[in-house]
């Protein structure tokens, strides 16, 4: 038995192909490997209301090491992956299809502009994943998570040598954190405090005033 291919019946299946492939990559989270969950940039700061200047503290003299909760990592996407290539048999195969059954041009004009329009489509689905889906705030430095030298309020009062806990802001969002103070000392609730070490959930701070005043004596 022999089976006759027509244009239309090539353009056809590439367009069942194409949406198929497409249907099953986005509703089955056939993608899921591009995306990743946002990161916030630092936005430092304590929150409204409080007299300190927003941003980071000064490099602390008696700040260690130690990385924030959060780690930048940079993320790309080729344009050819399978998203795209599914989009481009789509839009290749319904324009030709539609060019084929309805139009009398010429059969290489009619090729070019299957081709074309698989392109725009495969364009189109990659500007959506790159800019929508994608976002760009992973393209940032380890170090703009870092909660060394990261401005806040104790929000729960800290006893000597205990912990209690601050409140600080990133990217206009208000967060909590358990604190201690560095040198044992309790510290009252509403102090303005600035974060001079950070280690397995806890950060280490200091008083924003005295930290301010020695600075101020060295410079």
């Amino acid at each position: 038995m022999t089976v006759n291919m027509t244009w239309a019946d090539f353009y056809l299946t590439c367009f069942a192909v194409g949406f198929l492939l497409s249907a099953i990559s986005f509703i089955g989270g056939g993608m899921r490997w591009h995306l990743h969950l946002p990161h916030f940039p630092h936005a430092g700061g304590h929150v409204p209301g409080g007299t300190a200047p927003v941003g980071h503290a000064p490099a602390a003299a008696n700040s260690t090491a130690g990385a924030g909760p959060h780690t930048g990592h940079q993320a790309s996407v080729s344009p050819f992956n399978f998203v795209t290539l599914t989009a481009f048999l789509a839009w290749f195969g319904g324009t030709g299809f539609l060019i084929t059954r309805f139009s009398s041009i010429w059969f290489a004009l009619g090729l070019m502009i299957s081709l074309g329009a698989g392109l725009f489509g495969a364009g189109l689905v990659f500007l959506f994943l790159t800019r929508v889906l994608i976002s760009h705030e992973e393209n940032m430095d380890a170090a703009d998570y870092e909660m060394v030298g990261v401005l806040g309020r104790i929000s729960m009062p800290i006893r000597e040598n205990g912990t209690g806990e601050i409140i600080y802001s990133q990217a206009g969002t208000r967060r909590t954190c358990g604190a201690r103070s560095e040198n044992g000392s309790a510290i009252e609730k509403g102090a303005e405090i600035v974060v001079t070490r950070y280690e397995k959930g806890i950060a280490y701070v200091r008083l924003w005033e005295e930290m301010n005043e020695e600075l101020e004596a060295k410079s």
